[in-house]
């Protein structure tokens, strides 16, 4: 399956959607900010599948780590998830870099399938 990095500033919805994914038999690390998400990735010199982040959180937001993340590793595909409006309306300049935005709150049955659907 896949290798996962889910970026999210909320301790329980990161444990919660990492759980999930590996219900479906990915590797999921996990990082708590967008700077952390980075650093994560230059770690594994972005050998990473599929990046999941929020849109919104301290440090570095989820759009400002996408396009760095996409400029260093352009094949990485990269899922973004935010539960405010404004976000998504400036997540949706980035169709040519994000594989699609999900919009909080979801369930899991519908992120395993967004997952799969990228991933395929």
């Amino acid at each position: 399956m896949a290798r996962i990095l889910l970026v999210d500033d909320e301790e329980g919805v990161r444990g919660f959607l990492k759980r999930g994914l590996e219900i479906d038999g990915h590797e999921v690390v996990t990082a708590s900010d967008g700077g952390d998400g980075l650093d994560r990735l230059v770690a594994e010199a972005g050998r990473f599948d599929l990046m999941l982040t929020d849109v919104r959180m301290p440090i570095m937001d989820g759009i400002a780590l996408a396009l760095s993340a996409k400029r260093d590793y352009p094949d990485l595909v990269i899922l973004l998830m935010t539960g405010f409006a404004d976000q998504r309306e400036r997540a949706k300049g980035l169709d040519a870099i994000v594989a699609d935005v999900l919009t909080k709150p979801f369930s899991l049955a519908d992120l395993r399938a967004t997952v799969a659907r990228v991933l395929a």
